[in-house]
């Protein structure tokens, strides 16, 4: 994995949202960020969006006249965490003959809109969606199918343990892989043999680690992991990088520097995410450049 100026090639990773359930504030959260989940792909120069949480609203606003055409927002589900930036999307708010596609397993694309056209009406929200300029389209799909684009790339779904259900994300590019594996609740026993088969020899795994093991007792059926189940998994399944994502609004920067530092003894690749920090996985055929122009074998 590499952190320096990205190739145009990239598969790229940003972090606009890390927490969970609801947002933290205060100068003790200002390292890791106080944003619900949104997470930035981009495969190349193609922009995906994972969840829509109040780390939407800065995506938005980074993206300024930049933004595409078509907006593709991939939800893990629609708990509001999850959803509750969208109606803050600039992209949507102002662009006009913008399409905003939003995919959400295991519903039909009626009852995805019916759920989502909720968060533009009066109380909630005074715009209403037929007074925007943008256009919404709602796809739904079963979590398990692969998804696939009209410029032909491909995007894998897994259903996830979760109340009410959850997917999770797994993109290829340029023979990388980044899965996104937000809001599980681990099983027993662990790891799960079919999630481990969707996540194997991923680059980066992005995981909900909202708990740690000892409070886990407390918060068993919520529907969320600890890092220390998500180490364990990303270990079984050999992948090389691991994210925790979905932090615990209550956990501070203190705690989760300590959390990090733990979780790096047993997985030195892992670590927690921060709100906008961004990652850039070189296409692999420059990656096996990098190692042997370092080890100064010419390459073929």
């Amino acid at each position: 994995m590499t952190r320096r100026a990205a190739s145009v090639d990239a598969l790229q990773i940003r972090f606009w949202g890390v927490r969970g359930s609801t947002c933290a504030s205060g100068p003790q959260f200002v390292e890791f960020g106080g944003h619900t989940p949104c997470v930035e792909v981009r495969c190349g120069e193609r922009l995906f969006i994972l969840d829509a949480g109040t780390g939407l609203s800065a995506l938005g606003a980074s993206l300024g006249a930049a933004a595409p055409a078509k907006v593709d927002i991939l939800l893990s589900h629609l708990h509001l965490d999850h959803v509750s930036g969208l109606p803050f999307f600039k992209p949507a708010l102002l662009g006009k003959d913008r399409v905003v596609r939003t995919y959400c397993g295991n519903l039909d694309g009626e009852s995805a809109k019916a759920s989502l056209d909720r968060l533009y009406s009066p109380p909630l929200f005074p715009i209403r969606l037929e007074q925007l300029p943008t256009r919404f389209e709602h796809h739904g799909f079963k979590a398990g199918e692969t998804l696939t684009f009209d410029d032909g790339i491909s995007v894998g779904t897994h259903p996830l343990n979760h109340p009410g259900g959850a997917t999770g994300f797994r993109f290829h590019h340029r023979g990388r892989s980044v899965c996104y594996i937000s809001d599980v609740e681990h099983s027993d026993p662990w790891p799960d043999q079919g999630l481990a088969a969707f996540i194997r020899n991923a680059d980066l795994m992005i995981y909900d680690g909202m708990f740690s093991d000892t409070e886990y007792s407390h918060c068993q059926g919520w529907g969320h992991s600890t890092w220390q189940k998500g180490v364990e998994l990303a270990q079984a399944a050999g992948v090389k990088a691991l994210a925790i994502f979905h932090l615990y609004p209550g956990h501070d920067d203190a705690f989760l520097k300590a959390a990090e530092k733990e979780m790096q003894a047993v997985m030195p690749t892992a670590f927690i995410a921060r709100e906008r920090q961004g990652i850039a996985l070189a296409p692999a055929r420059e990656a096996v450049a990098d190692r042997m122009q370092a080890a100064k074998v010419p390459a073929i």
